[in-house]
């Protein structure tokens, strides 16, 4: 797929209006994916029974965790006329009812997977009371696998048959579910409901709830959303209505408090990197400035923070905004685009950014109060356009309804070819609550297993940023990459100009500008050096265990597709690499096999950082570029001086 990236990189025009589908000439273009296109009725294989055993037991080692596995009512519940939702797929099963095979099919889902954070019920009426601990250890597995949220199906058996339940056993089962949620501390929110309806007398109806508790460790779940897009689309303006909790005025009143520089204000437009909360409580309702006064009381209410990375859409600021997506390791992007404008500027550079990182994103079309309907739809079918190109191979999903946003959610987690696109105005606010909504059903893309194997490596905390903070000292911001990082632990910091490694101390830590005592992997925050000298210090450095032996090189290997070059790219040429937090100019010193490459080839290639070293990780992702010279790839081998 790399060299199709190509295309987005070698020019900023819209695509023509005939653009050959992904199949080839003459092959049908993808429709846009609606919450019943996805249906088809199951086979006779699929449509047997299914199912799993009920809950692990406590205490039972669980098996590698995929995350989610099958939307919640993505394609049951979601759809409006109960079409028939995709076949099931394979995996461990019990038997429990077997699916009516016949004219009136009713609706399901996937089977229900043993991990996950999603769990079917059928019913919960008036539970022994060995039954209801059963039930609240199976709860505390559910939340774990979610890192503090979970997804609970009522009326739904384990093979995913949609049976629906009466309104007297919907109230009871909801109620032990409180009951449950009460006794691991959570709290419950009802996402949706819906009717059931197959050659039944008498409605029957099915619940989909979200359970969310803070962590015992008063660590709240935490996602970083960089926001990407050109210049003037609205950007910084729809994260300060989020935020901030005001609409604009139509003249960027949201935004100011966003900037950072004298002359951003002025402008109006973004030039650095600049850090945004948007909080949820354990309820679902939004927590923002609106009604919290500091950061430090939006921490203490929220169980799920979503944190934005604000960067720069003009083009001259460019290696800024690929520093953020490099450095910050975003969960998610978002790109917005201005709906009276289109694909314009930095849009599809932008695009191909997120694609070339395999960041998963989600598009906003913003400024709709300003545009006719027919422009609005004009903008979406261009932007559909290019997302079924085969260098994106996406899936369009618009989101219409708050019920669109749910499906949009869960789907967009599990399935990275689904790209949902929200249509809203941050002055008059029309469809800004789908994109909260979005926002608080949106799951992590790491479970608990993998965090907790981050967790067990070594510290490796990435410096992306440097202040001198009075009466503190000196200050850095970063990522903590892996491993568990705490007060008063003593590190090393570097490489310097010649390769060493200084030791230091972290005096404290501070996450979202409040005090903490304990950082681990996957959080950004800053931490306080005391005395340290500042002029050691410099962007790309890393902080890592007194045990680890990094590895550092001014020499080393990647295999990269070049994604644009206007002529020919060989020995000697100069581009700025990004790796990770590490940005610096490099020299091509050999290209393996070849004498040059063109656009779209792949090759390895051997660089050489032309300042000083740097710390590399063997399989890290490669960015560089020069001008309108792209490229991507991985690093393969780290090189000592020697090997030359």
């Amino acid at each position: 797929m790399e060299p199709r990236l190509s295309e987005l990189f070698g020019g900023f025009p819209g695509p023509a209006a005939g653009a050959m589908p992904p199949g080839g000439r003459g092959a049908p273009a993808a429709a846009p994916l609606s919450v019943t296109s996805c249906c088809r009725r199951p086979s006779r294989q699929t449509a047997a029974t299914s199912g799993r055993a009920r809950g692990p037991t406590p205490g039972r080692a669980p098996a590698t965790a995929p995350g989610l596995a099958g939307g919640p009512l993505a394609c049951g519940l979601a759809h409006k006329n109960n079409k028939v939702p995709p076949a099931a797929p394979k995996g461990p099963h019990k038997k429990t009812r077997s699916r009516p095979r016949g004219r009136n099919n009713p609706p399901f889902l996937p089977p229900e997977a043993e991990e996950g954070n999603i769990e079917y019920k059928l019913k919960l009426v008036n539970p022994s009371q060995y039954r209801f601990e059963h039930l609240v250890t199976q709860m505390k597995w559910r939340l774990q696998e979610g890192r503090g949220e979970a997804v609970y199906q009522i009326g739904v058996e384990d093979n995913g048959l949609l049976v629906g339940l009466s309104e007297e056993e919907l109230q009871a089962s909801l109620k032990t579910l409180r009951r449950m949620a009460e006794k691991v501390g959570a709290d419950i929110t009802i996402l949706r409901e819906r009717n059931v309806e197959y050659d039944m007398d008498s409605p029957r109806r099915i619940a989909e709830v979200l359970i969310r508790k803070v962590p015992d460790d008063q660590q709240f779940l935490d996602l970083r959303v960089a926001v990407l897009g050109n210049v003037d689309s609205g950007k910084s303006t729809l994260l300060g209505v989020l935020t901030q909790g005001e609409l604009d005025n139509g003249r960027g009143r949201a935004r100011l408090n966003l900037f950072r520089h004298l002359h951003e204000i002025q402008s109006g437009r973004t030039s650095s990197i600049s850090f945004e909360i948007l909080g949820f409580n354990s309820k679902g309702e939004v927590v923002n400035y609106s009604d919290s006064r500091t950061a430090e009381v939006i921490c203490e209410s929220a169980s799920k923070m979503i944190t934005f990375i604000d960067l720069a859409g003009h083009h001259k600021y460019l290696k800024t905004t690929i520093f953020g997506l490099t450095s910050y390791c975003p969960d998610f992007a978002m790109l917005v685009v201005s709906a009276n404008t289109g694909i314009a500027g930095t849009t599809r550079e932008h695009l191909g950014l997120a694609m070339a990182l395999k960041v998963p994103f989600f598009i906003v079309i913003s400024k709709v109060d300003l545009c006719s309907k027919a422009t609005i739809d004009r903008t979406v079918k261009q932007l559909e356009l290019v997302l079924k190109q085969p260098g994106c191979n996406k899936v369009p999903l618009l989101v219409s309804s708050s019920d669109d946003a749910v499906t949009a959610a869960q789907q967009f987690a599990q399935s990275p070819s689904i790209t949902p696109i929200f249509t809203l105005s941050s002055v008059s606010g029309i469809n800004l609550d789908m994109l909260k909504v979005f926002l608080n059903v949106l799951p992590p893309l790491t479970n608990s297993k993998q965090q907790e194997e981050l967790m067990q490596q070594l510290t490796e905390f990435q410096v992306d940023e440097i202040y001198s903070v009075p009466d503190v000292g000196t200050v850095v911001g970063g990522t903590l990459y892996s491993g568990i990082c705490r007060e008063g632990e003593q590190l090393v910091v570097g490489p310097t100009d010649n390769g060493k490694f200084l030791p230091l101390k972290v005096c404290s830590i501070q996450r979202n500008r409040s005090a903490c005592r304990v950082l681990r992997a996957g959080q950004a925050a800053t931490l306080a050096l005391g005395n340290f000298d500042r002029a050691l210090l410099r962007k790309g450095m890393v902080m890592v265990s007194l045990e680890m032996n990094p590895t550092v090189s001014s020499l080393f290997e990647s295999e990269i597709v070049l994604l644009f070059h206007a002529k020919t790219f060989r020995k000697g040429f100069q581009v700025t690499v990004h790796v990770g937090n590490v940005r610096q100019t490099a020299t091509v010193e050999l290209i393996h096999g070849k004498e040059d490459l063109r656009t779209g080839e792949k090759a390895v290639v051997r660089f050489r950082f032309i300042k000083h070293p740097e710390y590399l990780k063997v399989g890290a992702k490669l960015l560089f570029r020069e001008g309108v010279t792209k490229g991507i790839g991985h690093v393969t081998n780290v090189l000592a001086e020697l090997e030359c």
